[in-house]
């Protein structure tokens, strides 16, 4: 895999045989948002914690969702401070389902950032050494392109545009059907989507399953709040498709109670 996500073994040829990489280390999970504990204990050689909640969100846009999309400069100005630098690859990484890395690679792409690479398998897959504490880097010199992410470097819906797509969501089976809903105020799905949770295009051991089958053309993906829609907006983007992004996702679907809901 070259476009989108990187081996462990890659990655570590990479590092022996002293290229220059960018390692940034993105860990969220939804019951857990902040990673820096974990990061702190342990995490891979020169790797720079990254949160997903400050720096890869803006939470003070109102009305697109849970976690709103920040601005270029906002993006500039963190990765300079992780260190990313104009010609140097970037890889992200986490250690739950590629939530995290996803995210940071969409973020970062959207920006106009290039080069920046999912590990595949996250953390887990990692057979090297580990170090703890935190990494301060000196400062980077990279440049955003786009400063809009809604309208950046990556394709992006918004909740009017997502009649008449192939509309995917990526999240789990019961919160699609409205068995339960955890976070929102309510259960449900966007009418007409179909249900590919993220999870379902990893194997056991959190690395890409080898083919991922797309249901049309024109596919948009939606989740919670826009992250782990990130993880099947990469995969497929590893197939050569290239999906929208709704970023707002199910969040900001249903605080609108015009919008239909379905369940089932």
């Amino acid at each position: 895999m070259t476009n989108v996500f990187i081996s462990a073994d890659e990655l570590q040829r990479l590092l022996d045989a002293g290229e220059p990489v960018t390692l940034l280390d993105v860990r969220w999970q939804l019951a857990e948002p902040d990673g820096r504990p974990a990061y702190e204990q342990g995490h891979l050689p020169g790797a720079v914690y990254v949160s997903l909640d400050d720096d890869l969100s803006d939470h003070s846009v109102t009305g697109r969702g849970r976690h709103p999309l920040p601005s270029g400069a906002a993006v500039q100005e963190a990765a300079r401070r992780w260190g990313v630098r104009q010609g140097v690859p970037v890889v992200v990484y986490d250690d739950w389902n590629r939530a995290g890395s996803a995210r940071a690679w969409w973020v970062l792409t959207a920006a106009g950032i290039p080069d920046v690479r999912i590990l595949d398998g996250g953390l887990a897959a990692w057979r090297g050494a580990l170090e703890s504490g935190v990494v301060e880097p000196p400062a980077g010199d990279v440049t955003v392109a786009h400063d809009d992410l809604y309208a950046g470097a990556l394709p992006t819906v918004s909740a009017d545009d997502v009649s008449g797509k192939v509309l995917l969501d990526a999240r789990a089976p019961e919160r699609y059907r409205g068995d339960v809903e955890p976070v929102d105020p309510v259960a449900g799905h966007i009418p007409g989507a179909v249900n590919v949770p993220s999870t379902s295009l990893l194997a056991d051991d959190g690395t890409l399953l080898p083919r991922v089958e797309v249901p049309g053309s024109d596919v948009a993906v939606y989740c919670g709040s826009g992250v782990t829609a990130s993880v099947v907006v990469a995969a497929l983007a590893e197939a050569g498709v290239d999906a929208a992004l709704f970023p707002g996702s199910w969040s900001e679907w249903s605080s609108d109670p015009s919008r239909p809901v379905a369940r089932g």
